[in-house]
Formats: C-alpha cells, sequence, structure tokens
C-alpha cells in the first residue's frame, strides 16, 4: 500500500483578547497571530516570528462584558465600537492572510493554552465568514505539547513549571500581537526540545 502524501504543516500562533468567557454573549476585541514555524516529513523548522505577523482590532458584538475580563487586555470597548473594524472584515482580512503566508502548507493554530484563543476564533470564523482555514480541528494546544513530552499530568503544567530555555524572552503583555509572537517562539522552543534531562532543545 503507498504511503500516504501528507502536506508539510503550517503553524500561526493565535491570540485573542474578549470581554467574557465565550462568543456570543461577548466579544472577541483583538486578534493577533504570528507565523511559528513548518513541519514537513524532515522536520520542525522554527520562523522569525515578527517576520509574518497580523494584528486587528474588533467592534464588539453585544452590550454584554466582564469587567474583571475587559481590564486584562486594557482595550476600551467604547473607542472600538467608534474605531474596531467589522468582525466580517476582519476574519475575511484573517483568512486571506492565512492562505497567503500558509503557500500550500496545512495551517494549525496553536495557542497557550488553546482552548480559549480556538473557541473565540473559530465562533468568529464560522458565525462571519462561513468557514476555517484551519478546517473543525487544525488547532494544537502547547500546554499538552509539553505536558506529553515533559510526562506530565496536564493539571500539573504552567509556564512556570518549564524549563527557562523553553520560554520566550519576550514579556507576556496581555496584546494580543505581542503575546502571539513570544507564544511561537515558546512552541518554537517546544517542537525542538528532546524532553526533561536534555541540556538543549
Amino acid at each position: 500500500m503507498a504511503a500516504r502524501r501528507v502536506k508539510p504543516s503550517l503553524y500561526i500562533s493565535v491570540d485573542i483578547e474578549a470581554d467574557g468567557p465565550i462568543p456570543g454573549p461577548y466579544s472577541m476585541l483583538s486578534l493577533g497571530a504570528a507565523v511559528a514555524g513548518v513541519q514537513d516529513a524532515d522536520g520542525f523548522t522554527a520562523a522569525d516570528p515578527e517576520r509574518h505577523t497580523f494584528y486587528r482590532e474588533l467592534r464588539p458584538i453585544s452590550e454584554e462584558f466582564v469587567p474583571e475580563a475587559l481590564a486584562v487586555s486594557g482595550l476600551d470597548r467604547e473607542r472600538l465600537g467608534r474605531e474596531g473594524l467589522d468582525p466580517a472584515l476582519a476574519l475575511v482580512q484573517f483568512t486571506r492572510w492565512v492562505r497567503e503566508v500558509g503557500d500550500g502548507a496545512q495551517p494549525v493554530m496553536c495557542g497557550y493554552p488553546a482552548s480559549y484563543d480556538w473557541t473565540f476564533l473559530y465562533w468568529y470564523l464560522i458565525r462571519f465568514t462561513g468557514a476555517s482555514p484551519f478546517g473543525h480541528s487544525g488547532c494544537l494546544d502547547m500546554k499538552t505539547l509539553y505536558a506529553a513530552k515533559a510526562g506530565l499530568p496536564l493539571r500539573a503544567v504552567a509556564k512556570g513549571t518549564m524549563p527557562r530555555e523553553l520560554l520566550s524572552r519576550r514579556r507576556h503583555t496581555h496584546h494580543a500581537l505581542d503575546d502571539a509572537v513570544e507564544q511561537a517562539e515558546l512552541f518554537a522552543h517546544l517542537m525542538e526540545w528532546r524532553g526533561p534531562g536534555t541540556s538543549s532543545r
């Protein structure tokens, strides 16, 4: 039986900022993305995470918000109501960007943790464009990746438990693009890491 030809995977680090726990009642306010690298039959190749990036701030889709969630991002809902991009336009632009940077590879969203960001991203893509460039399951969680490589229970994982050489030297600012770039570096380090007890990635 012939081996199935597998397309390369293009890993895109995504971070979103939102004003509540779930999409629909609450809004995604900003979306940042950075290409982290590509994986093919020969292995993983990291990218410069600042080379291919995407950032948009979005108009809220409802009047509801959780003040504590909004405070994390520091974004101003009133300003975004006036100046934020229409979500349909922002997500069309994002989809176009993903396809442009993909260059024939299959895009995979990666996040830390992916569950929250993926929930908003996928919901917005389907709601406002009718499709996702990642499909319904093209999502990779960095916490799970680390837990599997480190041999740890998932709930035992936090950035503070990781070897320092895996972490990005960039600050986590809760600005969606800053954090997408930071997490792209973390992802590349995780992909290159050989596991506990190794002195280098």
